[in-house]
């Protein structure tokens, strides 16, 4: 979470607005936004409706519907452009995902200020 915080400035260059996303309540969300000093939001999937559709829903510890760690980009028109999954012990490839963003936004049907729609992609 704090490497998003501390590059989001260059996510929002590419055109990228980070969000959060975990089954945690909004309060959960609240303490660790003001603990992490958060500059971005973070969204509660209280009943893993996101979880599911996006197929990263897994059993952990006991636990159902556990967010696997993962990252989407998804374009202003709502078609995802990428996926990227990691182990729990990874950390996401910001740099990885900057530059899928910046592709994205260049190529030809890209969904992005023109509105146009794109083929998925999936790393």
């Amino acid at each position: 979470m704090e490497l998003l915080r501390d590059r989001r400035a260059e996510f929002e260059a590419a055109g990228v607005r980070p969000f959060g996303v975990s089954r945690d309540s909004p309060w959960t969300h609240i303490a660790w936004a003001a603990a992490l000093d958060l500059n971005f939001d973070l969204l509660s999937d209280w009943n893993a409706d996101a979880i599911r559709g996006f197929g990263v829903s897994q059993d952990w510890d006991r636990m159902q519907d556990v967010a696997a760690r993962s990252a989407f980009l998804v374009d202003e028109g709502g078609t995802v452009r990428g996926a990227w999954r990691y182990d729990s012990t990874e950390v996401p490839d910001f740099d990885e995902l900057l530059e899928a963003s910046r592709r994205s936004r260049s190529a030809p049907g890209s969904g992005s200020a023109d509105g146009r729609a794109g083929e998925a992609r999936t790393s």
